[in-house]
């Protein structure tokens, strides 16, 4: 009981001093002695936790991707032309091809956050294939634990997933034809160096990565901000690890 005290008391001490409101001090004490009152978690808790975790971080990183815009409006996802048509772009644009190359380049994006709809039930595979070592592999692991074992047990998945998506999307958002206007209109200017780089892979690989920058973000929210964990047994699972820090 004494350790409750100085805890709580500990607690209200630093939310006080951080100018907390008198509900934020209430919850966070709360959270506290309830962490402390129930004791230990256990190994099937923590598990459970960290899969409700990474299922609500995930899908909330492939909601905001799959939207129009998730990837064209975010500086941190926007795919850009290829390194390989970054001198063709220069190029038509100094002839005057603005809008071919405007168009091309939200289509890109566009492909993207259509394939993105794919990632959550292959994400959700994964999570619920995760083993108690895992679980605890991940919350005693580095900041990005969770994000590393998805990019590593998902990546194949996706990739196979994404690309039939990502081809059909660039297709139905005119991506390709753009692209075939864009290389047949820059490989008729004399003397250039031709180019034809692979938009498929370019693509699919942008767009995964992407995804995983908003992972790798959602899982430090619930690491570091309280109020990001919106079940008990998330806040008890990282309440508590973060006491033994």
């Amino acid at each position: 009981m004494k350790r409750i005290y100085f805890f709580s008391s500990l607690a209200l001490l630093a939310l006080l001093v951080l100018g907390c409101t008198t509900a934020q001090v209430n919850s966070a004490l709360n959270t506290a002695n309830k962490v402390l009152t129930e004791g230990s978690l256990s190994t099937e808790d923590v598990a459970k936790g960290l899969k409700e975790a990474l299922v609500q971080g995930t899908s909330k990183g492939t909601n905001q991707a799959s939207q129009t815009d998730g990837y064209f409006k975010n500086a941190l996802l926007k795919i850009l032309m290829p390194p390989e048509m970054q001198k063709v772009d220069q190029k038509l644009r100094s002839l005057g091809f603005n809008k071919l190359m405007d168009d091309f380049e939200l289509s890109l994006n566009r492909g993207a956050e259509d394939a993105a709809k794919e990632a959550k039930p292959i994400f959700v595979n994964a999570i619920t294939s995760l083993t108690i070592q895992d679980a605890w592999n991940i919350l005693k692991g580095e900041p990005d634990a969770a994000t590393s074992f998805l990019r590593r047990t998902t990546g194949s998945a996706l990739y196979n997933a994404f690309k039939p998506k990502i081809q059909a999307s660039l297709q139905r958002v005119n991506a390709t034809k753009y692209y075939t206007d864009i290389i047949t209109t820059y490989n008729k200017i004399p003397l250039v160096e031709k180019v034809n780089p692979n938009l498929d892979d370019y693509v699919t690989n942008k767009a995964i990565d992407g995804l995983f920058v908003l992972v790798k973000q959602e899982e430090a929210n619930i690491r570091q901000n309280p109020a990001a964990r919106v079940t008990d047994l998330l806040k008890r699972v990282f309440t508590e690890q973060n006491m033994k820090k």
